[in-house]
């Protein structure tokens, strides 16, 4: 298979008052073109940070992340965050939905930012993921998992080539999750998109193409 993320040699660390902490210690890793990858391990053990470094989020302080053969932190901040919404789609754990917008408001802002999707295609994204008659809603006025469908319904409007999901269970109880996954696996292989998901649960992570298991700063072997 083409590999279509690549990453070599990633190191981070945070200064936490006189102390150093080290998140990442030398992660190199490839993601195939329509592959699944999990990525677990306990809290603190650097998933989250090298998500956002394999999306273009967070510089690495040494090593390098190519997507579709660009390297991620070369060039001006315009034009990579310009990359990313062209190529990328994200979902967070905290939903990050404005609550002054509507559902389709929220699920039309990549668009609008890249100048490329419609309100029509807003509206067929939240189709997709069961919210057909909720375009109108405010998020306060939605459960916890349609807000997270919103989300994913946001990160599938451009038609992205890789979707980046970090705890996206985190703040739903356990038969809500397991609902959001099948939708985000489902969409992902339905429309061959490369998906990569952060979770802490272990039985969640064995659903993918692939389990990468982070333990101190490293991928486990």
């Amino acid at each position: 298979m083409q590999q279509q993320l690549i990453a070599r040699d990633l190191f981070q660390s945070f200064r936490m008052g006189p102390r150093t902490i080290e998140v990442l210690r030398g992660i190199s890793l490839d993601v195939a073109r329509g592959e699944i990858v999990f990525i677990s391990g306990a809290s603190g053990a650097g998933k989250t940070t090298l998500l956002y470094t394999l999306a273009g989020l967070e510089r690495p302080e040494r090593g390098i992340v190519e997507f579709d053969g660009r390297n991620l932190y070369t060039g001006s901040s315009g034009s990579q965050a310009k990359f990313r919404n062209q190529k990328m789609g994200f979902v967070f754990q905290g939903y990050f939905l404005l609550p002054e917008l509507t559902a389709l408001e929220n699920v039309s802002l990549p668009g609008m930012i890249g100048a490329r999707s419609t309100s029509t295609e807003a509206e067929k994204s939240l189709a997709d993921v069961g919210l057909g008659d909720r375009l109108q809603h405010l998020p306060p006025e939605l459960s916890g998992g349609e807000q997270q469908r919103v989300a994913i319904a946001r990160a599938l409007v451009n038609d992205p080539e890789i979707i980046f999901a970090d705890e996206p269970t985190g703040n739903l109880d356990s038969k809500t999750g397991d609902a959001i996954v099948d939708l985000l696996l489902d969409l992902a292989r339905s429309r061959n998109k490369t998906l990569v998901v952060v979770t802490h649960d272990v039985d969640l992570a064995k659903r993918g193409d692939r389990e990468l298991h982070i333990r101190d700063g490293r991928i486990a072997a």
